[in-house]
C-alpha cells in the first residue's frame, strides 16, 4: 500500500510539473505574439506616394517579353564577317571575328564580347543591349580598343521585318567637338543568322559604311 501511495504521489508531482511547463510555454508564446503585434503596429505606414514609387520601381526593373526576345534571338556564340567601306573609291575592307553573347543581370541585358581583327590590327569590343521599360526603347552601348569613347544607341523593333533600328551619334575624329549621326539596323534572318548594317551621311546623303554578318557557330 505504501508503494502504491508513493507512486500516486510521484505521478501527481510529474503532472504538476508538466502543467507548469505547459503554462509557462503558453505565457511565453502569448507574450511574444503581443510583442510582435506591438512592433508591427509601431512600424511607420508606407505613404501612398512611397507605395506608388515602389510599384513603379518594380515595374521598371522586371524583365519582360522584349528581354526574352533579345535572349532568344541573340544569346550564343557567333562567327562574324565584317565588311567596311572606308573609302568610297576603294574596295571594302573585310575581316572575320567571333561574338560571344550572354544574358546578364537576370536577363535584363545582353552582353556581347567581340574579338577579331580590323585593318590588320587585333580588335576587341564589348557591347550591351537591352530594353528600357521606362522609356519604351531598345538600348545599346558599345566600346572597343580602337576608341576611348562609348557609343550609346536607342531604337525600336519592327516585328514585320524582324528588324531593330537604332540611332546614335559618333564623335567626328576629324572635327573635335562635332558628332556624326549614325543609323544602325539589326535584321534577324533566321535562328542562326542576323545582319547588322551601319549608315552615316557622306556628301549630303546616307550611305552604308559597315556590315556585320553573324552565323551561329557550329
Amino acid at each position: 500500500m505504501g508503494n502504491f501511495r508513493n507512486r500516486i504521489g510521484l505521478n501527481k508531482i510529474r503532472l504538476d510539473k508538466l502543467g507548469a511547463t505547459l503554462l509557462a510555454t503558453a505565457l511565453c508564446a502569448s507574450a511574444a505574439f503581443a510583442q510582435d503585434k506591438a512592433a508591427k503596429a509601431a512600424e511607420p505606414k508606407m505613404s501612398p506616394e512611397t507605395q506608388a514609387m515602389m510599384e513603379a520601381w518594380q515595374k521598371a526593373s522586371t524583365p519582360g517579353a522584349q528581354h526574352k526576345q533579345l535572349g532568344d534571338q541573340f544569346v550564343g556564340t557567333w562567327d562574324t564577317k565584317m565588311t567596311a567601306w572606308m573609302d568610297p573609291s576603294a574596295p571594302p575592307i573585310t575581316s572575320t571575328g567571333k561574338s560571344v553573347n550572354t544574358a546578364v543581370f537576370g536577363g535584363r541585358q545582353l552582353r556581347m564580347d567581340f574579338t577579331g581583327e580590323f585593318m590588320g590590327q587585333p580588335f576587341e569590343g564589348v557591347g550591351y543591349s537591352g530594353y528600357d521599360n521606362v522609356r519604351g526603347k531598345y538600348t545599346s552601348t558599345w566600346t572597343d580598343n580602337m576608341s576611348t569613347g562609348v557609343m550609346m544607341s536607342e531604337g525600336d523593333y519592327d516585328a514585320a521585318t524582324r528588324t531593330y533600328t537604332f540611332s546614335a551619334e559618333m564623335p567626328d575624329m576629324m572635327k573635335p567637338g562635332k558628332t556624326i549621326p549614325i543609323r544602325e539596323t539589326l535584321r534577324v534572318v533566321d535562328a542562326d543568322h542576323h545582319v547588322m548594317e551601319m549608315f552615316e551621311p557622306r556628301d549630303g546623303k546616307e550611305v552604308k559604311t559597315m556590315m556585320l554578318e553573324y552565323s551561329r557557330a557550329k
